[in-house]
């Protein structure tokens, strides 16, 4: 028989952010989330979309042994906003037992049809910045700090349930250059005179406050368009620059300002912390920051995380800007391979980014759907 609990607790939040890493320890390709921050997410204290979220987690019970999670998100915002009903899944984790996937996915459709939603979405979290979409090409590829890892039974499970695909993302590896392309020397000149454009780089994080907020406002007219997403507040952009300010190397961050001073642009790349948070167990206790310190200084693969453009901006080679800095950074450091954050399949302007790098697309993941 399966039992639900409604995680309450500090010692059943951490029994919740611990089961998959127990579940998953002897797959290779699996790499944990970062303990701390999965338990500051769901905090209504710590986490101020809450001010316009409702959260829920659940844990699986079988034979008196965790068999599987789940959380549930409703956000009320982006559902005002696009006139939806929609409950959103994440953090679903489970054994290979469709009985247990109906039950945990059946919870969190219960717990969103009381505020009356009509449809259920996921693996999607509170944010674009949050871990979002299932595995469904790649299992045996190595996972990085920023994505999801699951086993090929997961999608399996939903689709036996009734779940079908609503969008994919994919995720690039990339082979280092040697040495900058020709073409994107070329067009970072042409940029600059053209259109008077400067790249920003700082050396200090305190002098972080001075573009961060911009960059953000960047962020959220670039990406408003995309898939699930709604734009952050001032509240949220502190939480997530907290997080980020403690890791981030300045060299792989970059701004980009017009000839009027104006920032209209963001670019964000980092050194992997996968193999690092791996050994870790995700935990930072009681030796574990003194591996993400080392990844952080001696790496030789980086996450590219985002982009985002000034929509007016767009389509005039502010990539071209930022990359071939990235490129000279990379070089630096002995960079060998980058690996992409998911991007939307149907974001074909992004894709075709990379196109000249020769990119091996080597995994795919999955948001579903299905009316409740």
């Amino acid at each position: 028989m399966i039992t639900i609990k409604e995680v309450t607790t500090k010692r059943l939040s951490k029994k919740f952010t611990n089961f998959p890493i127990k579940l998953f320890k002897n797959i290779d390709a699996f790499v944990p989330a970062l303990s701390l921050d999965e338990e500051n997410v769901f905090s209504k204290k710590k986490n101020p979309v809450h001010e316009y979220c409702d959260s829920i987690r659940f844990l699986a019970y079988k034979d008196r042994k965790i068999v599987g999670r789940i959380a549930g998100i409703i956000n009320h915002k982006y559902n005002e906003a696009y006139h939806k009903k929609i409950v959103r899944f994440t953090r679903i984790d489970m054994i290979d037992d469709i009985e247990v996937t109906k039950t945990l996915i059946n919870q969190v459709i219960e717990w969103g049809k009381q505020y009356g939603a009509t449809e259920i979405i996921g693996p999607i979290g509170f944010t674009d910045l949050d871990r979002q979409g299932m595995l469904v090409e790649g299992f045996d590829e190595f996972g990085s700090f920023i994505t999801i890892w699951n086993p090929k039974y997961y999608h399996e499970h939903l689709e036996k349930l009734g779940f079908i695909k609503d969008v994919d993302w994919i995720e690039s590896q990339i082979e280092w250059p040697n040495e900058v392309p020709d073409k994107i020397k070329l067009g970072t000149e042409i940029v600059k005179k053209r259109f008077k454009y400067e790249l920003v780089k700082i050396k200090r994080k305190k002098d972080l406050s001075k573009y961060v907020y911009d960059a953000f406002d960047v962020y959220n007219r670039a990406f408003n368009v995309l898939y699930g997403f709604y734009p952050l507040s001032r509240k949220v952009m502190d939480y997530y620059i907290k997080q980020v300010k403690l890791i981030v190397n300045l060299d792989f961050l970059w701004f980009v300002r017009d000839e009027n001073q104006k920032v209209i642009a963001l670019g964000v790349m980092m050194p992997s912390l996968a193999m690092a948070n791996k050994k870790n167990h995700g935990k930072l206790l009681p030796f574990g920051f003194i591996r993400i310190l080392k990844s952080l200084k001696k790496f030789d693969v980086v996450d590219f995380y985002f982009i985002a453009v000034d929509p007016e901006h767009q389509g005039r080679g502010v990539f071209s800007l930022i990359i071939e800095d990235g490129i000279r950074q990379g070089i630096k450091y002995g960079v060998r391979m980058a690996e992409t954050g998911p991007e939307l399949e149907n974001n074909k302007k992004i894709l075709a980014q990379w196109k000249d790098f020769n990119p091996k697309y080597h995994k795919r993941r999955r948001c579903y759907k299905m009316d409740i």
